[in-house]
């Protein structure tokens, strides 16, 4: 039932394309490419932005969660909270 879609890790996406994939907005991704979380290059006036960039970006941030939920449920347990 979920759409797929295949794109080779060289690409090249635009902001809103970017936005779309992180689901975030795309005022939001502009913050996270000028304070360099996120490699961009500029053409002409617009940001884009590697495929492959934008991959590391997700896994570096799903990382991130999943050792803040494990740090929280370790604290749960300590705390017998009965989780």
């Amino acid at each position: 039932g979920n759409s797929v879609t295949l794109m080779p890790i060289h690409a090249e996406l635009t902001t809103l394309q970017a936005a779309e994939i992180l689901n975030v907005s795309r005022t939001d991704l502009i913050k996270l490419l000028e304070s360099g979380e996120i490699s961009f290059r500029k053409v002409g006036n617009h940001r884009r932005i590697l495929y492959q960039d934008l991959r590391e970006y997700q896994n570096k941030i799903n990382a991130k969660r999943r050792e803040t939920l494990a740090e929280l449920a370790t604290q749960a347990q300590a705390l017998n909270m009965g989780y």
